[in-house]
């Protein structure tokens, strides 16, 4: 049996690529003898040249700022972002390089058309069912140094998924798929190399990746992991920021269960908040069963509709207000946050007494809203609400609190029903007096 073997060889020929042209009869006039199954591998450089991305821009910094979706992570001058394409890069794949001064080269618009393109042109140019990936240089993290993988792909299987079969030990294969269209991109690097003028290279050998794309694949946009798949999404720093302004409050929830130890890590990371006198003032009661979260709730609503009824409200106010709390009794975890003054001081002075207990109450929500930006980090949703403080005692009794806990309000967990609502732009200026 002859093992498997490909060739990979650099196209020679090919002229300047100016705007307009078509690459696909570019290449075919270079008669590169291309047969059934191979695979172009074509440099997204000359794609972009090709459908006019060359672009007037005042400096770099402002073209990828309108080329950036999301800021993932930043270290002086350099940004990793998430594109228009959807692809998490550095510079957002603006590129600066062999481009006349005042210009930039982005992207193609929708690279896995681009590859469509080409691909239909070689075939009504040449008779030939090649596949087409059109390549771009990434850094990796954890990984130092570039290499060359599929941005817009047509006609190739990008992935190999090979879950559900068996290696050759007979062990079941559970997490394996391989990405085949980036293998295929790095090995034309190889031979295209970054400086020597030799955008285009072809595979051969490899024709069971090719195929009619409902055969083979639906394009290159199946190798961006999804957000709720991207374990590291959240992972720097620089994504703390982005872990804050994008924690919403959530009021529907899936019932899907919630994992305990996610909740426990939150708890983690409220703890390290600042707090006066190096005092610990929190403490969050978790309620995991079912049976605890419906005794507080009924307690609570039980008390609340007497204190409504002692205000002189009616029973239809009464139900529309009680109805407010359903976003606590249809979550599927239930947290609990208090606050407790141990290590406080007494003065004997109203007005200093009054500012030691402030002082515990801002650590307090400061540790409350490190859990709920760390609870956003673990991918769940979350709502706040008050209502706790208006019937401690009650609470204290149903959950067995010691005397000298507060609790702080309710904490509504769970994984959202839906996309939470876009925040409202606020002018961070608006909140500043600077003097």
């Amino acid at each position: 049996m002859t093992p498997p073997s490909y060739r990979v060889w650099a196209l020679p020929g090919l002229p300047e690529v100016r705007p307009g042209d078509d690459i696909a009869k570019l290449i075919a006039a270079t008669e590169p003898g291309l047969v059934d199954g191979d695979v172009l591998l074509v440099t997204s450089k000359i794609v972009s040249k090709a459908e006019r991305r060359l672009v007037e821009a005042g400096d770099r910094e402002e073209a990828i700022d309108a080329e950036t979706v999301r800021v993932v992570a930043r270290r002086g001058a350099l940004r990793i972002v998430e594109n228009r394409q959807g692809l998490v890069m550095a510079a957002a794949g603006v590129d600066a390089s062999n481009t006349p001064a005042g210009t930039v080269l982005l992207l193609p618009e929708d690279p896995d058309a681009s590859a469509v393109r080409i691909r239909d042109g070689l075939r009504d140019t040449l008779g030939v069912e090649v596949g087409v990936v059109i390549t771009d240089t990434f850094g990796r993290p954890w990984r130092t140094g570039l290499t060359d993988v599929a941005i817009g792909a047509a006609g190739v299987r990008v992935l190999d998924d090979l879950r559900g079969g068996v290696d050759a030990h007979g062990n079941p294969l559970s997490a394996t798929v391989v990405a085949t269209a980036d293998e295929l991109a790095a090995a034309g690097d190889l031979v295209k190399g970054k400086a020597a003028g030799l955008p285009v290279a072809v595979v051969r050998g490899l024709a069971h990746l090719v195929g009619e794309p409902t055969e083979a694949a639906v394009g290159a946009r199946a190798l961006v992991r999804t957000a709720a798949d991207d374990m590291f999404r959240l992972g720097t720093s620089e994504a703390v920021r982005e872990a804050v302004t994008q924690r919403r409050t959530v009021r529907a929830f899936t019932d899907e269960p919630v994992d305990p130890g996610a909740v426990r890590r939150a708890v983690a990371a409220a703890v390290t908040a600042p707090a006066p006198h190096h005092t610990t003032p929190w403490r969050f009661v978790l309620l995991e069963s079912e049976e605890s979260r419906t005794r507080l709730l009924d307690a609570m609503r039980d008390a609340w509709i007497a204190d409504l009824r002692r205000d002189g409200k009616s029973e239809e106010s009464i139900a529309k207000r009680v109805r407010r709390g359903d976003v606590l009794r249809n979550a599927p975890y239930l947290a609990v946050p208090c606050m407790v003054m141990d290590g406080s001081h007494h003065y004997g002075d109203e007005r200093r007494d009054t500012a030691e207990r402030e002082m515990f109450v801002v650590a307090t929500g400061a540790g409350v809203q490190n859990f709920l930006v760390a609870v956003a980090g673990e991918r769940l949703g979350s709502a706040w609400v008050s209502s706790t403080m208006f019937c401690r005692d009650v609470v204290r009794e149903v959950l067995e609190l010691p005397a000298n806990w507060d609790p702080m309000g309710a904490v509504a967990i769970g994984h959202a029903a839906e996309p939470p609502r876009e925040r409202p732009a606020r002018d961070a200026g608006a909140f500043i007096e600077a003097r």
